[in-house]
């Protein structure tokens, strides 16, 4: 099994439109090689060089979900144009071409997708993309699902009518401009309407992943799961960004490094010169995941389910801190 840190040269071999802005990239080895088969729900990260908001010679690296074949040999991530956006997908879209080299990481996947459940899929705009492989995962199980996928116009939803004449009666699309917005409450809101044993998996933007958050209220416990493409917001009082002051110890680095308010401690770590791995540097994509050995994390991302940081075995070193109270984290870094 590779590692999802791994780094690989790959080559863009395919890239073409899906939708009103969004475009289709196919991914394969430099060396020809097969890339790394994903589980539904995986992402990648890509370095885009020359996406750097404008300025020469840097770099972004911007996740994108894998969206193909899970036996293929290539990658397949679908890119949606911003409006506006920090750079990486205009780049993208105007400026990328075939036989452009990137550099890859992963796959890493924290939308975990179980193919013997029934599965209630939702998606919203490009949130379709991780949707796709568990549309055909549970397909290919003989699972039983339904696929309620939202959007603006239908122009702007790749996709969706090659979905609706697949899968007939499964997926149901909902197009606003054609008067189809989704009342959640309605199709969400009774679990007895699903077989036993359902399970909700929902991407796409933040207002339809709070409001299939509220509609399934009544849904047992670890029923729902969520992929975000932006952070979430935090709950709390006056003081809930409030930062203040802790220590960390790097076990395997054998060091202790203070953390100041305004600092991260990604940041605080970076500049002591310790490795380590980080991408999006907003909670969303799980790349800077560490270990917790002793201390209570105050969880910031939006990446770990309310239970994961309840468990509080990991954070992500982008967002969180050490809760009120907790001088010192040690962190297995």
């Amino acid at each position: 099994m590779t590692a999802p840190d791994t780094s690989r040269r790959v080559v863009v071999v395919a890239k073409e439109p899906l939708a009103d802005d969004v475009v289709a990239l196919t991914l394969a080895a430099v060396d020809g090689s097969a890339l790394p088969s994903a589980e539904p729900g995986a992402h990648v990260d890509l370095t885009l060089p020359g996406a750097g908001a404008g300025e020469p010679g840097t770099v972004v690296e911007r996740q994108y979900s894998l969206c193909g074949a899970a036996d293929a040999r290539t990658w397949t991530v679908a890119v949606l144009r911003e409006h506006p956006g920090r750079g990486g997908s205009a780049w993208v879209h105007d400026e990328l071409v075939v036989g452009e080299e990137l550099t890859a990481r992963g796959p890493r996947n924290h939308f975990v997708f179980d193919a013997a459940a029934p599965a209630v899929l939702v998606a919203g705009g490009i949130g379709i993309t991780p949707i796709l492989p568990m549309v055909a995962a549970a397909e290919a199980a003989g699972t039983d699902w339904v696929l309620h996928y939202a959007g603006t116009s239908r122009a702007r939803m790749a996709f969706a009518d090659e979905l609706a004449t697949k899968h007939p009666g499964r997926v149901v699309l909902h197009v606003a401009d054609e008067g189809g917005r989704a009342d959640l409450d309605a199709l969400l809101g009774d679990p007895a309407a699903f077989p036993a044993g359902a399970q909700v998996y929902c991407c796409g933007p933040a207002r339809l992943l709070a409001g299939v958050e509220d509609a399934v209220r009544a849904w047992p416990h670890g029923s729902l799961h969520l992929e975000r493409f932006e952070p979430k917001e935090r709950d709390g009082g006056a003081d809930a960004t409030v930062d203040t002051a802790f220590e960390v110890e790097l076990e395997l680095s054998g060091v202790t490094l203070a953390v100041p308010s305004g600092r991260t401690i990604l940041e605080t770590v970076e500049d002591a010169g310790v490795l380590v791995l980080s991408s999006c540097r907003e909670g969303t994509c799980g790349t800077c995941e560490t270990p917790i050995v002793s201390g209570e994390a105050d969880h910031r991302d939006s990446v770990l389910t309310p239970d994961e940081q309840a468990e509080n075995r990991t954070m992500m070193l982008c967002v969180s801190r050490a809760a009120a109270g907790c001088p010192r984290l040690v962190l297995e870094l």
